[in-house]
């Protein structure tokens, strides 16, 4: 009897959690974070079985007679492709008409922790609040990021709310940026959008260098400390970063930087960013400064790597290759092709299947459902004439991310032809 008693208060018990396993699921926050705990667990079983290894290095270039018809290929949000500039002297800001001062704090917006992989419309969030914007972080992730699974934003897709859901402010972003003109832009009152480089704080898998890719939005400086103030939405509110550290982290995404303004500052910010103002003169001058960089440190793969996204740009994609090429001989970190994509595009479109192919395979081994990765394996595969592996590899981008239309295109464009 006493036996039969304890078994029902066991089941009773089981019962218990499992109903309370069923509610604490059903709340995003803690849903969220079972899933991103279920995330890493898979992640490090996968790296296990599938340890991780090198970048693959480059393949010698063959030069192909007969080449599969290419799709006319749209210019997409992920990538904007501009003819080759005329090269011009290097196109830095304007000189401010006063010395800036020694020390600027704007106004700290209110702080957003970020949820799971959500770095990037929780920085954002805090950036237009500073405008008065009253929505949060899943207000934008709602429409640019709707699966929580989705590892990364790119600064195309923070651009594309603000220009379609923020209407009442304008926004930029360009390349190349320097100390000095972040410290202009927050002397003047714009708090400017960074991407840089983070470190995660666990491992996800054997060997895992935990270079990762994050948001950071900086809203003044102070240069008695040589530091930035910034607002991390992973690490926390008005926090200090020295400048030696914080270009270091940025140079690692070409130092993208995104500025929000009201209309009527529009004239004031022009004056500030001068020749940089316009798209193509700033991507030469980013495309200079790479190349210098590139002089000056020639074991540095991140500017190797930049070299070979601005090449991209001017659609200049067999010396894009090679620059890739020498980044990926010194070895770049292991997640660099979640966040950047310019590899996939210059190997394309120069005929370089192969490496486009080993490149996606490496990319979708560290993040099985990067749309991107997934988009140029399909294009790969297309190019290599498996037609219906090709359709499922579009169809895989469009799961990984409803709506994406470059890989909407793809599928169509292959249905098609």
């Amino acid at each position: 009897m006493k036996n039969y008693k304890n078994k029902q208060i066991g089941l009773i018990l089981i019962g218990l959690m499992i109903v309370m396993a069923i509610i604490m699921a059903s709340v995003p926050g803690i849903r969220n974070r079972l899933l991103w705990r279920w995330e890493i667990a898979r992640a490090y079983m996968g790296g296990v079985v599938n340890p991780v290894e090198a970048i693959p290095t480059a393949k010698p270039a063959v030069n192909t007679e007969e080449v599969i018809k290419q799709p006319t290929y749209t210019v997409t949000p992920t990538v904007t492709l501009k003819s080759t500039l005329t090269a011009e002297p290097t196109a830095t800001p304007q000189p401010s008409p006063t010395p800036l001062p020694e020390q600027v704090r704007l106004n700290s917006p209110a702080y957003e922790l970020q949820d799971i992989n959500n770095c990037g419309p929780a920085t954002l969030a805090m950036y237009l609040r500073y405008y008065g914007w009253e929505g949060d972080q899943f207000t934008i992730s709602d429409i640019i990021k709707p699966i929580p699974q989705d590892r990364n934003v790119n600064i195309e897709e923070l651009d594309y709310y603000v220009k379609n859901y923020a209407g009442w402010l304008n926004t930029i972003y360009r390349v190349g940026g320097d100390l000095e003109l972040l410290k202009q832009l927050t002397a003047a009152g714009f708090p400017v959008l960074i991407e840089e480089t983070f470190r995660f704080e666990e491992t996800y898998w054997p060997n895992d260098d935990r270079w990762a890719g994050h948001y950071l939005l900086v809203n003044g400086y102070d240069d008695q400390n040589q530091v930035f103030l910034t607002q991390d939405s992973y690490k926390g509110a008005d926090l200090w970063v020295p400048y030696e550290e914080l270009d270091r982290n940025w140079q690692a995404f070409n130092r993208v930087y995104t500025l929000v303004y009201l209309p009527e500052q529009e004239e004031q910010l022009k004056a500030i960013l001068g020749k940089n103002w316009d798209a193509d003169a700033n991507r030469q001058h980013a495309l200079e400064v790479a190349e210098m960089e590139t002089e000056n440190d020639p074991q540095n793969t991140f500017a190797w790597f930049n070299l070979g996204s601005n090449l991209v740009y001017f659609e200049e994609y067999d010396d894009a290759g090679l620059a890739y090429d020498k980044a990926r001989n010194i070895g770049w970190p292991q997640r660099m092709l979640r966040y950047q994509f310019g590899p996939f595009l210059a190997y394309f479109h120069d005929l370089r299947n192969e490496d486009l192919m080993s490149l996606v395979e490496y990319a979708l081994e560290r993040t099985p459902n990067s749309e991107e990765a997934l988009l140029w394996q399909g294009w790969g595969l297309y190019r290599a004439g498996d037609k219906q592996a090709a359709i499922e590899s579009f169809q895989k981008a469009i799961e990984a991310h409803p709506d994406y239309v470059d890989a909407i295109y793809g599928l169509n464009y292959v249905l098609e032809n």
